[in-house]
């Protein structure tokens, strides 16, 4: 028996179009709503939430009864990271800030295991294999993981094609606040300049084969992305849900 089919990356790689929202609340129970709440994928993010590996597990565990697939996002591309959370039973990955082929190549190395990378041999301990029950989860994994890379800096942006080259790379993330900080803008990512520079950056992605995608918070940053090739696309995030609600339904009886 092989390993879980990443559906995620299939689908991606049948060319749809897939819809999905950052979950960022650090909590299994807020997670399970997001998981039937119709999206097409969820974002567990490392990076500016207050999860950790225990937290992440949670998550994963509540989310595999739904269609909504897990990506999980690390705060940084260590290889050990990569290795806990692909035994804890990640199967795509979101990391941030690549600049150079050199260090996706190493990504791609760590989500590997031997001889085609440095994955740890640990697989019978961890959930991903179901504890040890599905026989060929070594030979297997690898062609379920999927790897997608954040491109968010003048440095990234400059070194995109010799990226988009690396074998292993399954896609593209434009972040764009990151991106326009970084290009003098402070975060705005709706000056003109911003909108030529994203539009073309999702061009190159999509030319090369890879998929393109993005987080757009507003109706007509998403439809200009989707409309210009984004594939996969996240439209809000849970946190940002929550407290426009509550602070909407606070404003309409206070007032």
């Amino acid at each position: 028996m092989p390993a879980p089919t990443n559906t995620l990356k299939k689908r991606l790689l049948a060319g749809e179009t897939l819809i999905g929202c950052w979950v960022a609340l650090a909590d299994d129970y807020a997670a399970e709503i997001m998981g039937g709440a119709g999206f097409d994928w969820l974002l567990i993010d490392g990076e500016h939430a207050p999860n950790d590996l225990r937290s992440i597990r949670a998550q994963l565990s509540v989310l595999e009864r739904f269609d909504a697939d897990p990506v999980v996002r690390l705060p940084v591309g260590e290889t050990w990271m990569i290795k806990q959370l692909l035994d804890a039973g990640a199967q795509t990955l979101l990391i941030p800030m690549v600049e150079s082929a050199e260090q996706a190549r190493e990504l791609v190395r760590a989500c590997r295991y031997p001889p085609a990378g440095i994955r740890g041999m640990g697989a019978a301990l961890g959930r991903a294999s179901g504890f040890n029950t599905i026989p060929d989860y070594v030979t297997s994994a690898d062609d379920q993981i999927c790897l997608l890379v954040q491109v968010e800096s003048r440095a990234g942006i400059e070194a995109l094609d010799e990226i988009l080259a690396v074998e292993g790379i399954d896609g593209v993330f434009i972040g764009p606040a990151d991106l326009s900080a970084d290009m003098g803008f402070q975060g705005n990512a709706e000056t003109p300049e911003m909108r030529q520079l994203i539009g073309e950056t999702l061009g190159r992605i999509a030319k090369a084969g890879k998929s393109p995608g993005i987080l757009g918070m507003s109706d007509g940053g998403i439809e200009r992305y989707l409309s210009e090739g984004a594939r996969f696309v996240a439209v809000a995030a849970d946190v940002m849900l929550l407290a426009q609600a509550a602070r909407a339904t606070a404003a309409k009886w206070k007032s």
